[in-house]
């Protein structure tokens, strides 16, 4: 029984051989924990201004819908541009923009009469310029991290994501119903001029000789890739049915309000991440599992199947718990994913392919959160939830039935993965000791 219990625990135990074998991952890891965590604090703030200054549902569902069109265009280019230029540059000049448009934000906070337009504004040019940001952040660990470490680094990524998404929100929570949302947006630029410090000592991370300048063209050669790669369609399709139909965080402002416990906004918002740390933490197993596209496909079942029984809660408590379960599933999808991603696409493709994957990511939660405020529009928190939930195990299953090279993806056999890790072999022989 004890040495059951140590191959258990072997199993369920995070690898951090990118953390240690990779001084530029260190850096891109520590500052990812960095900005999460003020990131997280404005994403609590900014509807729950938005619902002080309004009291609307539709006008909270609206903020996502603002960043919309920024995230398609930026996220796109963005991609382009990570193929053409030194991503280190892009994400330097990125965290500047962003640590503008926050001290914005506490700016209009502080005012008299806080504008609304503000939000919305400010809402998108945010989200664009973390959309140009993003394919770099994306594509680099490609360049950073071992090929045969991109399932461990997935996993510790997702762990340090939610580090943030659960103590972030409970601390925005808590600042912006005591304080206001100016001390939360101080935070968060605060984070910004931390994370630059870090940033700055990553080593230039220049695109190869012959890499194809940002244009249109380039795009279109990007867009053709994904489409011809049915496997890699699955992935992002799945996603976005999963976010478009399940995700209902506009609604938790107002969650609060009918469960009488307007202090347990901030344990809403971090209840997805607990769970999803809880399956990162545990996540060593991930690792071993080679039939990616199944296990996206299961685990993005669970997740609709967990935020349609949340309509059900009767109380804080299991509104949480359906929440947390819900999280922990969207992890695992998006550890299957990522390394689905980063394992078989071409490095001189991947910024081009890691703004495709952000429209998959981004785009689906940003029009959840608007259906979210029109269902409940229509007929009330619950029925949002419940039906949203629902429709997203309908839409999942469909997707799987018509990609079968997408549930049948694996990554010991895929020719596409097998092509990709020759080549970093070849390219580490190349490379002097």
């Amino acid at each position: 029984m004890p040495g059951q219990l140590k191959r258990l625990v072997r199993q369920l135990s995070i690898d951090v051989s990118p953390l240690r074998d990779s001084r530029d991952y260190r850096l891109l890891f520590t500052s990812g924990v960095i900005t999460m965590f003020g990131t997280m604090i404005t994403m609590v703030a900014v509807p729950y201004q938005m619902k002080q200054l309004t009291g609307s549902y539709l006008a909270v569902g609206l903020v996502s819908l603002a960043e919309f069109l920024p995230m398609v265009v930026c996220g796109l280019w963005g991609g382009a541009i990570a193929d053409a230029l030194d991503r280190r540059k892009i994400i330097v000049f990125s965290e500047l923009g962003l640590l503008a448009t926050s001290t914005a934000l506490m700016v209009n906070a502080l005012l008299p009469d806080p504008q609304i337009w503000v939000l919305y504004v400010l809402g998108a040019i945010a989200t664009g310029i973390t959309c140009l940001q993003r394919p770099s952040l994306e594509a680099v660990f490609q360049q950073v991290v071992r090929h045969d470490q991109q399932a461990a680094a997935a996993v510790l990524s997702s762990m340090r994501w939610n580090f943030g998404a659960i103590v972030a929100p409970a601390l925005g929570g808590l600042l912006v119903s005591t304080y206001g949302p100016a001390p939360a947006y101080g935070l968060d630029s605060l984070s910004f001029v931390l994370s630059l410090v870090l940033l700055w000592r990553i080593r230039s991370l220049p695109t190869a000789e012959d890499a194809a300048p940002a244009s249109l063209k380039s795009l279109m050669e990007g867009m053709r890739y994904a489409v011809g790669r049915r496997d890699l369609m699955g992935t992002y399709l799945v996603d976005i049915a999963a976010m478009v139909f399940a995700v209902s965080t506009a609604l938790f402002p107002f969650l609060a309000d009918e469960l009488h416990a307007p202090q347990a906004l901030g344990l809403l918002y971090s209840a997805a991440a607990v769970g999803a740390l809880i399956a990162s933490v545990t996540g060593g197993w991930t690792t071993r599992v080679r039939r990616h596209g199944l296990g996206v496909v299961i685990a993005a079942t669970a997740w609709g199947t967990a935020m349609a029984l949340t309509a059900l809660a009767p109380n804080v408590w299991l509104l949480f718990a359906g929440l947390a379960l819900a999280g922990a599933a969207d992890m695992i999808s998006g550890i299957f994913r990522m390394t689905m991603w980063n394992q078989t696409i071409p490095q001189e493709l991947r910024g081009r392919l890691a703004g495709i994957e952000l429209l998959s990511y981004a785009s689906g939660p940003m029009l959840g959160d608007t259906r979210a405020g029109l269902m409940a529009n229509f007929g009330g928190t619950r029925f949002a939830l419940g039906a949203g939930g629902l429709l997203c195990v309908a839409a999942v299953l469909s997707l799987s039935a018509a990609l079968p090279k997408f549930r049948e993806y694996d990554a010991g056999t895929s020719e596409h993965a097998l092509a990709e890790q020759a080549r970093r072999e070849a390219a580490a022989q190349r490379t002097p000791a």
